[in-house]
């Protein structure tokens, strides 16, 4: 018969094994599977992602994944003629500049967000806002702080502020109050349209917390989100026409912009290039039309049984953009 003294020890035993056999650098047993194959014209980055890493600009720190800020910036500083911007938040300060340097390039700028993030911070009084509105004025001032001093300079609240560097710029702006309403509060387009030929469109609001992780938090990895950068302009032409019902006449014009329900109702788009075909749907989409049929595909029109499909979240899964 065993003592209980005897169990103990064994125990013991065992769990000193055990931690001196997990004190050895881990390693991975067998291949990871490759990266799929992408269409021609079609690249996609994930800022959560083994693949790749980047230094984040938030702490200074490596991390796994794609660094959708810099395919942003990159895709716009190539920008010739034409800029369209949807999108529901904006407020990282370098997306700002580029579309800044675009302007004095001569090219075209134009900027839809939603209301709730129109107003620059740096002019906000936090004492009227909500919870989450001073939880993330708190966020961008921390950001703010490039010296970390605990006190916001007048340069470092203006280099700071994504909109306030816009409307200095004067980069037209428009929100979903510009169709004579209150705003829907609903306007979550992420999407680019740079000289009627590229589109960028994905999940990741251009925001610090969407793409790079918590700022202040370095041991958070974030929000998970993906970008696509699609060179189409049969493509371009769909989501230049849905910028242009949102856009109107533009600032301080009559009130024609046109958000949510009032933009019609609409069949999902067909769109071609080389051997491939996409089905892109834009919200709202007739009652008549199952949400089966507005789900965003890619399809190899050479290959009739090849076909990829992406997230509905790539082309908006808002149903009252």
């Amino acid at each position: 018969m065993v003592s209980g003294l005897a169990l103990k020890t064994v125990a013991v035993a065992g769990l000193l094994l055990l931690n001196s056999a997990c004190s050895e650098p881990g390693q991975i047993v067998g291949k990871t599977r490759p990266d799929l194959p992408l269409p021609p014209g079609i690249n996609v980055g994930f800022n959560h992602r083994d693949r790749a890493r980047y230094r984040s600009p938030l702490q200074e720190q490596w991390r796994n994944g794609d660094n959708l800020e810099q395919q942003l910036i990159g895709a716009i500083d190539r920008a010739d003629q034409e800029c369209l911007v949807a999108v529901q938040e904006m407020s990282l300060p370098d997306v700002a500049k580029a579309l800044i340097r675009a302007q004095k390039r001569g090219v075209t700028v134009q900027v839809v967000l939603e209301n709730n993030y129109r107003t620059p911070w740096s002019s906000q009084h936090e004492a009227g806002l909500t919870a989450h509105a001073r939880r993330r004025i708190s966020r961008l001032k921390r950001l703010a702080d490039t010296n970390e001093d605990g006190t916001l300079s007048d340069a470092e609240r203006f280099d700071g502020d994504a909109i306030a560097l816009l409307e200095h710029a004067g980069i037209p702006l428009v929100d979903d109050t510009d169709d004579g309403s209150k705003g829907s509060g609903l306007m979550h387009h992420k999407f680019v349209v740079i000289d009627r030929r590229t589109v960028l469109t994905g999940s990741a609001n251009f925001t610090s917390s969407g793409i790079h992780g918590d700022g202040g938090a370095p041991r958070t990895r974030g929000n998970v989100n993906h970008l696509l950068s699609i060179e189409s302009p049969e493509l371009a032409h769909v989501f230049a026409e849905e910028f242009a019902r949102m856009w109107g006449d533009g600032p301080g014009g009559q009130p024609d912009s046109r958000f949510g329900r009032s933009k019609g109702a609409r069949p999902p788009n067909a769109c071609r290039w080389e051997t491939w075909r996409s089905r892109c749907c834009l919200r709202p989409t007739p009652n008549a039309i199952p949400t089966t049929a507005c789900s965003t595909s890619l399809c190899n029109s050479a290959k009739p049984n090849a076909a990829s499909t992406w997230p509905s979240s790539c082309f908006q899964r808002k149903s009252l953009l």
